[in-house]
């Protein structure tokens, strides 16, 4: 799994246009995580894909875009994983190195789960 950080224009459509490329390319998005970020006017768009290949593939053509100040391939001592897991008594947030998220997630086997990866 291959992360890439982007800081972009945080206005509508961004995304749309951010989105098309990876379907250009016909590359699947494993994880998006979005948000306002420490840039004024900016947003921080984090996602993964399954290969080195597609995130250099992505990170070339996401360059070109207007809307993107800034793209990158994230190394895995930067990477952070999140994950919400059902339990009997609600959900529960977990967060730590990718490892550790999915080490919980197996000894637990929660019913319903959703993890993502982020990074800074």
């Amino acid at each position: 799994m291959e992360v890439i950080s982007m800081i972009v224009k945080d206005e509508f459509g961004v995304m749309q246009r951010i989105m098309g490329e990876f379907t250009r390319k016909r590359i699947n998005v494993e994880t998006i995580v979005v948000g306002k970020c420490e840039v004024p006017g900016k947003a921080r768009v984090v996602l993964s894909v399954i290969s080195k290949e597609m995130a250099d593939i992505a990170v070339e053509r996401l360059g070109r875009l207007h809307d993107v100040e800034d793209v990158e391939i994230v190394d895995e001592p930067r990477q952070s994983a999140y994950a919400l897991i059902s339990t009997s008594k609600g959900w529960v947030g977990l967060i730590g190195s990718r490892d550790e998220v999915a080490e919980i997630i197996e000894k637990t086997e929660p019913e319903h789960y959703i993890k993502t990866v982020n990074a800074l």
